[in-house]
């Protein structure tokens, strides 16, 4: 049965994409073995980096659009680290498809086993909005280097930046094996029921259950980075002056619409002051010069962030002021908000930043492990054991010391979530293996026929040297 989609794109013109031929060119593809080979994999990797390299101002007025993006948080954000990850995996992907072999038991020997990397097919990924370019084009890294053939969806709600990448895929990579289809929710339905041999989603906690629960009919393999309230802890010996000017750069990039960043911060009480006076001294330096607020990516979610901000029973420190008009909302700093209200039960994911007390470490690792583990986890301090302590008692799916964000910029660490914030991860050889099947491969000899031992009839002097064997 054929199932065909309009589409509607940014110039509102309607268009029919039939989604199983797409995915059946695909499939095709990979079953002639092409994308198998490192040349394959290097030249569509090499092609990728100059995709992103070569239109780099295309790209940033692509953000801009969407989502106000400043030229150098789109090129840091979004070009360099997308274009730095291809660039990795082109260098390392020939290393990273060797067999990787395993010394034996006795019992196995004579014989030889190893791992062997193997594509999973035709792949899907699915890309979040708020950094359009890094969250499709970065986890297509992996697959790409995995040697899948494979279909990106962009988000529907960074509308430029999607028609963009349906662009420019097209004239950098192989046609036939990497393919964009544009599109809003009832398009990811439809691909995801096509059951792709793996599936990589970005996007929030409920959507990517939905994605979860479609995919499990299929027995699909997913991949999801999802988010939640990633944490701050500021322990009492923190440097306070760098501690703020991080806390505050990070949660005005992209006004704050970020997965990992800071969704509140832990205080302890006798920093909280000074830490509070501090955020607001930097956010008043990195603003200087702007319109006062930090633009919104729909009304959708300026509603939200103004309705929670409304609600707050919090002492409002810095800022508090929105413009419907332009979507925009003014860095805010609330001090103490309830712990039952929106601001510290929803994920944020704009510029507004919770600050809540807490008496002492034991009070603040206590309050993040009552709640769903987050993406990322945060600490500024100065003490080698109070690092080693909330390292080994906060789970997280990753965790940074004394700043923010970096652990997603870097190939040589996996980033993923856990629980609720994800499951599996990618970046460097990480993403490589997660879009592999790692295949057990085992070889023996047929002389001598050592297997003799275990033949019947059974007899006491085969048990005992079995017994000895196994």
């Amino acid at each position: 049965m054929t199932t065909n989609i309009e589409v509607t794109d940014v110039s509102h013109e309607v268009t029919s994409v039939d989604i199983p031929a797409v995915v059946a060119g695909l499939r095709k593809t990979f079953a002639s073995g092409r994308t198998r080979s490192v040349e394959w994999r290097r030249g569509q990797l090499q092609a990728l980096e100059k995709l992103m390299t070569e239109n780099e101002a295309e790209i940033a007025d692509a953000l801009q659009q969407d989502l106000g993006r400043k030229p150098f948080e789109a090129w840091l954000a979004d070009i360099a680290s997308t274009a730095a990850e291809a660039h990795d995996a082109a260098k390392n992907v020939g290393r990273w498809m060797r067999r990787k072999y395993r010394m034996l038991e006795l019992s196995q020997l004579p014989g030889r086993g190893w791992i062997e990397y193997e594509p999973y097919g035709t792949v899907l990924i699915i890309g979040a909005w708020n950094f359009p370019f890094a969250l499709t084009l970065g986890p297509a890294v992996g697959a790409i280097a995995a040697g899948n053939t494979v279909l990106l969806k962009p988000s529907e709600v960074a509308p430029a930046s999607s028609a963009l990448m349906a662009r420019l895929v097209p004239r950098y990579l192989d046609n036939d094996a990497i393919a964009v289809i544009e599109g809003d929710g009832a398009v990811s339905q439809a691909l995801i029921e096509q059951g792709f041999d793996r599936l990589c989603f970005t996007g929030g906690t409920e959507i990517g259950r939905k994605v979860y629960q479609t995919a499990a009919a299929h027995l699909t393999p997913v991949t999801l980075e999802l988010g939640g309230k990633s944490p701050v802890i500021v322990a009492a010996d923190a440097d306070i002056d760098v501690a703020a000017k991080r806390i505050a750069w990070t949660k005005l990039i992209n006004s704050g619409q970020i997965c990992i960043a800071p969704d509140y911060v832990l205080a302890d009480a006798s920093i909280r002051d000074e830490l509070v006076t501090k955020i607001g001294d930097a956010v008043a330096t990195f603003e200087a010069g702007g319109s006062g607020g930090k633009r919104i990516v729909n009304e959708r979610h300026f509603g939200r962030l103004t309705s929670a901000l409304a609600a707050t029973k919090g002492t409002v420190t810095v800022g508090g002021g929105s413009d419907a008009a332009t979507i925009e909302i003014e860095p805010t700093v609330v001090v103490d908000p309830a712990l039952d209200e929106p601001l510290m039960t929803d994920e944020i994911f704009g510029p507004i930043l919770p600050i809540v007390t807490v008496r002492n470490l034991d009070e603040a690792i206590a309050f993040v492990n009552a709640r769903p583990k987050p993406l990322a986890a945060y600490l500024f301090t100065k003490t080698k054991s109070v690092r080693e302590r909330v390292i080994k008692e906060v789970p997280a799916g990753g965790m940074l010391v004394n700043q923010l964000l970096f652990q997603f910029s870097t190939s040589k660490l996996p980033f993923g979530g856990v629980g609720p914030s994800g499951t599996g991860a990618y970046h460097g050889r990480f993403g490589f293996e997660e879009f592999s099947h790692r295949k057990s491969v085992l070889t023996k000899p047929t002389r001598p026929d050592l297997s003799a031992i275990i033949y019947p009839p059974y007899t006491e002097k085969a048990w005992k040297l079995a017994r000895r064997l196994f």
